[in-house]
């Protein structure tokens, strides 16, 4: 097992960041760094707390209770090996992950324990509350659908 370098885990669920009452976990560091982000404290990657996947996976059992995890940022495709791992220990839950990037930039694997993705990179200048779980317009929020032999 690795480590995982995240920011926080949202005390309170929340209905704005995925379908349902979701745990929120923010992972920390991100390369991205769109202006207007909602989450500056998230881009350096040597801060926030080192934990291993495994313990943070026991963690998320307890706090999300029904089984509803949102994974954002910072950049989660910056730490893509440990996310990776995190993912297989929760693959029983309903995954939903916020990236700054296309669709066609995530991984394959990555893509395979998910049930949504929010994509895209956030843009002050189309910024929207209209649009549910996303902040700017350019940003998509879609179920992931998956090929039965993939599963």
């Amino acid at each position: 097992m690795s480590n995982l370098r995240i920011n926080s885990i949202m005390n309170n669920p929340s209905l704005c960041d995925g379908y349902g009452y979701r745990t929120v976990l923010f992972l920390q560091g991100c390369n991205l760094r769109c202006p207007g982000c909602q989450n500056p404290s998230t881009w350096d990657i040597n801060k926030g707390t080192l934990i291993d996947v495994k313990e943070l996976a026991d963690i998320l059992r307890i706090k999300c209770i029904n089984k509803k995890l949102t994974i954002s940022g910072g950049e989660p495709l910056l730490q893509t090996e440990s996310l990776l791992e995190l993912l297989e220990e929760l693959k029983d839950f309903d995954l939903c992950l916020y990236t700054g990037h296309e669709l066609d930039e995530v991984p394959q694997e990555i893509l395979r324990y998910l049930k949504y993705i929010k994509v895209g990179s956030f843009k002050k200048e189309l910024k929207t509350t209209l649009k549910p779980f996303v902040g700017s317009t350019n940003q998509e929020f879609m179920e992931v659908k998956h090929d039965e032999e993939t599963k």
